[in-house]
């Protein structure tokens, strides 16, 4: 096969063309002795390229042949290749996408034989066929070689595609079977003494369980053991764990063969922690009382395959109805998706793109999709109760529990994904589930699955295609059908019955399942294009719906949303095309009311949701809201219609706020949840502090402009006291003013002071006139002498009561005192007076100290609410608020003259300065600043939930549970949230306890 120097041989063309990438090497081997008799067949290149790798092919026929005892041996061999071919397609086949059997095969240079009958008893062997083929290994080392020569004949079938994937995968599994029976029977044959004193039964679980296991897959096993007649208990038990660990050791352990597989049974109650073996009592005694959601998931897979097969079965018999009732569990549903979060969280994130098992639109979504459709529904339809996915999925179909074509494109991307893990495995016989990176290991992945035109481009089209259907169906999967229970379906099309769709209903939460299914028929029945689109849209919606406290609620107001805005051409298609829009809309809807209350007063706040240009969810600023709210009113007819006008902008701003929050809180597909809760908090204090300001701004000019036009005859300002001026409101705080005035030059103080009056008491009725728009309530009781002074005073009055009459409480709320509306320079004036009282140069007296602490602690007693629990009490029980607000300030009375950074009215950023004047401890300003943002999302929380203020946490579990998610406690966690919130409040309270009662 030589040629003249510098030119190509034709061989090495052919060679080229026939598909091998290392020609030069390949025309090298060709040339060899072994293949000498055969080196221009055609037949034998034509065979070559038709492998997965003609490379590897054609190297591992080499070893084979070296390995042969003798030139008979060659012979034979080479004949056979040339001449049948049915051997030829199966070893050349096997050699080109497994380097491990063609070590393996060069191992044991006879074992080829096992490809050359072809007989149809030989095409399709069960276990009795494999238990034949390993009767005969004395030892775990000629197991090891019985095993691999079986697996050679499957994986000879399935590269030659005499096997589809679902056939390889249920022939590896009876492979299983008949190796776990060998190694019991080792075991048993090395302790005699231990076989006679028990009952020992395998329960195959997961893929092994469920005929559909890998080529390299850990055997996933439950052990069962029972006294044999008339021997003791213990034992008895002792004996089946020796025989257990034999077991497992006897296939797992590496030996000069390699291993086969390891046996996990940490599927077993308790895991790791719990005995090996146990009874059947106690198995059963445990799934009553103590099994998770995932752990009867596990047992939708349970089959007995070894030891005493009537032991097995009574297992199987036990606990199967356990199984079809853990849908009836509480957060059923919510407890499976977490399980299935937690697994693609725990993805190395290097890995998640390569994932072709556990991460998104990968082979687990497709596994646990179904699993949760035969949990719920085969309690009562026995059809689904099937340990193989593909063929609970067929079940599922025929069923109507899932839509035929959803059915089919998923069976399709299941077995393609099953078939790349199966090739992906047997090149090196290593258990993964990461897609190669390397060009030429792709190029034989697609080459081994038929992808002859440009393999590594078509491998990875058909790769991604597949997981992207995988990943849009595998969770509408779910919810599509209950859409098709009160919509019209093509003729054929099964439908979920009332029956089956009420059991979903109900394992998702919702507590009305009728009313849900009367909504659903509501939104989507008709033939209208609305209809066509919510049928699109609500699949989805339904699983947010369902990740909610409040999947009813949720599925209510968006009822009521979608009627109000239906015509509107731009609703749907915002939910439709917006990528944010359609899950901001179900958080916000099921998270509570005073979200929807505020969106069904003005539905088309819905707008804000999306992600174009309407600003989004981002808080405007206070000067954005004013310039709007102050434009609003010049275009009003009357103060009247300008402060409605100004109160509508406040409620679509506490909507777009309230969204931002609870989308913040809740997270999104794209975005996940907030990590820093203080951002949140600082988020809602903010806007909503500045729109309070701009409202009043806005209606301080309306009243100003109707009664007296641009001329009121003295200067006006608004100081924000307490919370407002902290920038820190709630969604129910009321707003805390002073009122300030100065009389212009040449006015009367007596008309001033009506007209100041005036304006303030028709802004106070103004702001709370019943309409659709939430009423905002002005507090001065913080005036000095409280509700027994006059409601506005002047600059100069200010100052002679303050001069002369001030309290020590009256200085410390002076503290949070900042200008909010109205007259800038009066403002900064009044600012100015405060100053010295808030921060007194010479700091703060003993006996100002003590009476601030004798005002705190008779606070704390007279004001909490009688039968209130003290300790869940977020404003005032131990740890809370005025614990934080009040130590904080302390620290600003006594030491602001001197450190700037204290001069300040948000609790936070005095408490950070505070830090960095070296006041505070790190350590415990983190644990008061924990504890304050806590407590104030809490009143968030409870705001959103109930739609009405409140200080501690509700009572109603569904509210309860509603606050939990909102704080991040996923579905039966309330108890975590309020131990949680009872240990962050009692650190920062020891904190308190040492700064503002014990401290100097």
């Amino acid at each position: 096969m030589t040629s003249a120097p510098g030119r190509r041989s034709s061989t090495f063309t052919r060679l080229l063309r026939h598909g091998f990438t290392d020609a030069s090497a390949a025309e090298r081997l060709l040339d060899g002795p072994e293949l000498a008799p055969v080196r221009n067949d055609p037949v034998l290149l034509d065979a070559l390229g038709a492998t997965a790798d003609p490379d590897l092919a054609l190297l591992g026929l080499v070893r084979l042949l070296e390995a042969q005892p003798g030139a008979t041996a060659r012979r034979e061999l080479l004949d056979t290749v040339i001449a049948a071919k049915p051997l030829r397609d199966r070893l050349l086949g096997v050699l080109g996408a497994s380097a491990a059997l063609g070590d393996h095969l060069a191992r044991h240079p006879s074992d080829w034989q096992a490809l050359v009958t072809y007989e149809p008893r030989d095409l399709h062997p069960g276990v009795e066929e494999f238990e034949r083929e390993l009767v005969g290994a004395a030892d775990p080392v000629a197991l090891r070689v019985a095993y691999r020569r079986c697996l050679l004949s499957i994986a000879a079938r399935d590269v030659c595609g005499t096997i589809e994937v679902a056939e390889t995968a249920a022939e590896l599994a009876d492979l299983a079977t008949a190796t776990l029976r060998a190694a019991l029977a080792l075991a048993e044959a090395a302790a005699p003494q231990d076989a006679a004193l028990c009952r020992l039964a395998v329960i195959a679980m997961g893929k092994c369980g469920g005929h559909e296991l890998n080529y390299v897959s850990d055997v996933d096993v439950i052990f069962v053991g029972e006294p044999a007649e008339g021997a003791d208990e213990g034992k008895a038990l002792r004996a089946a764990t020796r025989l257990a660990s034999q077991m497992m050791r006897i296939c797992s352990e590496s030996t000069v063969e390699g291993t086969i597989w390891p046996v996990d049974a940490n599927l077993r109650p308790e895991g790791r922690n719990g005995p090996l073996v146990r009874t059947l009592a106690s198995h059963v005694a445990y799934y009553q009382r103590w099994a998770k959601t995932w752990e009867f998931q596990a047992l939708l897979k349970a089959r007995p395959v070894a030891g005493d097969a009537t032991l097995g079965e009574e297992y199987v018999a036990a606990l199967q109805p356990l199984v079809w009732k853990a849908a009836e569990r509480e957060n059923f549903v919510a407890d499976v998706q977490k399980m299935r979060r937690r697994v693609v969280e725990n993805i190395p994130a290097a890995e998640v793109d390569r994932q072709l098992k556990l991460g998104p639109g990968g082979l687990r979504d497709v596994e646990f999709a179904v699993q949760l459709l035969q949990l719920v529904h085969g309690r009562t339809d026995v059809s689904l109760r099937s340990g193989s996915t593909l063929e609970a999925l067929e079940a599922l179909a025929a069923g109507g529990y899932v839509g035929r074509a959803d059915a089919a494109q998923l069976d399709d991307a299941y077995r393609f994904l099953r078939s790349m893990e199966h090739r992906i495995q047997l090149h090196r016989l290593r258990r993964t589930h990461l897609v190669p990176e390397g060009e030429a290991d792709l190029r034989r992945l697609g080459r081994s699955l038929g992808l002859r035109t440009d393999p590594v481009a078509t491998l990875n089209r058909e790769w991604k295609r597949h997981a992207s259907v995988v990943r849009r169906l595998h969770e509408k999967l779910f919810y599509r059908p209950l859409l098709d229970a009160v919509a019209q379906l093509a003729p054929g099309e099964a439908r979920l019955s009332a029956e089956a769709a009420r059991e979903r209903l109900v394992a998702l939460g919702y507590a009305d399942p009728a009313a849900a299914l009367r909504h659903l028929e509501a939104l989507a029945s008709g033939v209208s294009r609305k209809a066509a689109i919510q049928r699109t849209l609500l699949p989805v919606l339904l699983g947010w719906f369902a990740d909610s406290a409040e999947p009813d609620a949720g599925l209510l107001n968006f009822r009521k949303v979608s009627d109000a805005l239906g015509k509107t051409p731009w609703y749907l298609r915002l939910l439709r095309d917006e990528g944010a829009a359609a899950q901001n809309l179900a958080r916000v809807l099921s998270a509570g009311r005073l979200a929807p209350d505020l969106l069904m007063r003005a539905p088309e706040a819905v707008a804000l949701l999306g992600d174009g240009d309407g600003g989004g969810l981002r808080p405007r600023s206070r000067a954005h809201l004013e310039q709007e709210i102050l434009a609003a009113v010049r275009r009003a007819d009357g103060a009247a219609q300008g402060v409605t006008a100004a109160r509508g902008v406040r409620r679509r701003e506490l909507f777009r706020t309230a969204a931002a929050d609870i989308v913040g809180s809740y997270g999104t597909e794209s975005q996940p949840a907030e990590a820093d809760e203080g951002a949140l908090v600082d988020l809602v204090g903010g806007a909503v502090s500045d729109l309070t300001a701009a409202t009043l701004a806005g209606t301080l000019r309306a009243v100003v402009g109707e009664g007296w036009g641009d001329s009121l005859p003295t200067r006006f300002a608004i100081i924000g006291m307490g919370r407002f001026g902290g920038h820190e409101l709630g969604y129910g705080s009321d707003a805390d003013v002073l009122f300030v005035h100065e009389p212009v030059d040449g006015v009367d103080e007596r008309e001033a002071a009506e007209a100041a009056n005036k304006v303030v008491s028709e802004m106070r009725r103004l702001l709370q006139i019943p309409s659709a728009d939430p009423p905002l309530l002005i507090d001065a009781d913080l005036r000095p002498e409280g509700k027994s002074g006059p409601m506005v005073r002047t600059l100069k009055s200010y100052e002679a009561y303050y001069r002369r009459w001030s309290l020590v409480w009256e200085r410390h709320a002076l503290l949070r005192a900042e200008r909010v509306a109205g007259d800038e320079d009066l403002g900064r004036r009044f600012t100015e007076l405060i100053d010295p009282l808030r921060f007194p140069a010479d700091g703060l007296g003993e006996d100002a100290v003590r009476e601030i602490r004798r005002l705190k602690a008779r606070m704390e007693s007279e004001r909490l609410p009688r039968g209130a629990d003290p300790k869940l009490h977020a404003k005032l029980g131990p740890g809370g608020l005025s614990d934080v607000e009040w130590t904080v300030q302390l620290l600003q009375l006594r030491h602001g003259a001197r450190e700037p950074g204290l001069r300040t009215t948000r609790t936070r950023a005095a408490l950070a300065a505070a830090r960095e004047a070296g006041l505070i401890s790190a350590e415990d300003a983190g644990t008061l600043d924990e504890a304050w943002v806590l407590a104030t999302r809490v009143r968030n929380a409870v705001m959103l939930v109930r739609g009405r203020a409140g200080d501690t946490f509700p009572t109603d579990p569904r509210e309860l549970a509603a606050v939990g998610r909102y704080l991040g406690y996923g579905p039966g966690h309330a108890g975590d949230m309020l131990d949680a919130y009872r240990r962050t409040a009692r650190r920062a309270r020891g904190v308190v306890e040492e700064l503002f009662y014990g401290g100097s």
